[in-house]
């Protein structure tokens, strides 16, 4: 059996799409008939703590690391851990996900004992790695030494190529889940029970529900949403549906709201943490239209989500968002230069005929079964290994 050491900064039951899509990918390998071993890191233990395996399958087993307070800590600590891992377990490559901390970590590591490498790049980490305070050399060394480097996108393809001058790039679109998302005309049974309905929420019949999901900070376009609300408002009742959290450090530019705008910040809900994607998927239903004002991105996994759900959606053109959304098609873009005018796209979203908002709608959900469905994956990721180890698969 091939043995695949997996490192992550976050895994299951962490918050994000990074954590999403590590424990995906990991069970997506498992079924290839890989065994692996995560190690991921964790603020919740002391400095260098490292938790008995937590075993989630028969053949996954996660190790979690309690952070130090720099780098310069944790990861001289974790090359320790890695070295005993591998003498325990005799890996045969290693898979950083991530550019940094964890694909600067797994590339090393492989080159001191002699492993094959991948790496792979998901969200804003080249964006932010390449410029002040980011480090570029350590980027760069990366991309020019793994073995194997996957993106999530061809936009962010198309700057690792120019970054370190590979055209091997390979694309590993991010997967949904299309049973768990999947559209729904009535609350279901656990909606009920769970109290995710409009009436519960205490959502009028006669507002709109803005959605967005995930963690909302600046990247994610936080002011461009509320000042989306403040607009749509002044025309029609309308709500902003938060499906999850608001980093902390962001946190003050809601309260700033809530002190300006007191009525309309009265219509923002925001559900907390939810590690259960069938509860996700039971917020998304709610959405009348979904907002992605992001500054930056990869490919957002919240986005995908939602038009696998069959809700129509209102996306920035960052990263590789226009490689899933095809204007007036299956969703609607904005262009990064344009986000202040975000609330007046959401108000000729709302003049549409139920027509076409059905057919967008539609649309939406065939490009997520098309492209992004977790058979894809699955070949893709064959595909991958059987570069990076020859015969695996």
């Amino acid at each position: 059996m091939t043995r695949l050491l997996f490192i992550t900064e976050r895994f299951a039951p962490d918050l994000g799409g990074l954590a999403r899509s590590a424990t995906r990918l990991v069970g997506t390998l498992s079924q290839l008939g890989m065994e692996i071993d995560v190690v991921t890191w964790s603020r919740y233990l002391q400095p260098g703590e490292v938790l008995p395996p937590e075993t989630k399958e028969a053949n996954i087993r996660v190790y979690r690391i309690g952070l130090y307070r720099h780098w310069d800590m944790t990861m001289p600590h974790t090359l320790n851990v890695l070295e005993w891992l591998h003498s325990v377990h005799s890996y045969d490559a290693v898979w950083g996900h991530y550019l940094f901390p964890s694909g600067f970590l797994a590339t090393w590591f492989a080159g001191l004992v002699g492993l094959a490498s991948t790496v792979s790049a998901r969200g804003n980490d080249i964006d932010r790695e390449m410029f002040p305070p980011g480090d570029f050399a350590r980027l760069q060394w990366t991309l020019q030494h793994a073995k194997v480097i996957t993106a999530v996108s061809a936009d962010m393809s198309r700057k690792i190529q120019l970054l370190s001058g590979r055209d091997d790039v390979l694309v590993l679109k991010n997967a949904v889940d299309t049973e768990i998302f999947a559209p729904q005309n009535n609350p279901t049974p656990q909606a009920k029970r769970e109290g995710i309905t409009r009436e519960f929420l205490g959502i009028t019949p006669d507002e709109m529900v803005l959605g967005f999901c995930g963690e909302l900070r600046e990247k994610k376009g936080q002011q461009f949403l509320l000042n989306a609300l403040t607009t749509v408002r002044q025309v029609h009742p309308a709500c902003l549906l938060i499906i999850g959290e608001v980093r902390a450090s962001q946190e003050s530019v809601l309260q700033l709201y809530k002190a300006h705008q007191p009525e309309n910040a009265q219509r923002i809900i925001v559900t907390g943490h939810l590690p259960q994607p069938e509860i996700v998927a039971e917020y998304l239903r709610l959405c009348d239209v979904y907002l992605q004002p992001s500054l930056w991105e990869g490919m957002p996994n919240a986005l995908l989500e939602t038009m696998a759900c069959g809700c129509c959606c209102i996306a920035s053109d960052a990263g590789g968002i226009p490689e899933v959304i095809t204007h007036s098609k299956n969703g609607f873009l904005l262009p990064r230069s344009h986000l202040h005018k975000l609330g007046e796209a959401v108000l000729e979203f709302l003049a549409m005929t139920t027509e076409e908002k059905t057919q967008v709608s539609q649309a939406a959900r065939d490009r997520i079964l098309i492209e992004h469905s977790l058979a894809q994956e699955k070949l893709q990721l064959q595909t991958l290994m059987a570069r990076l180890i020859p015969n695996s698969v």
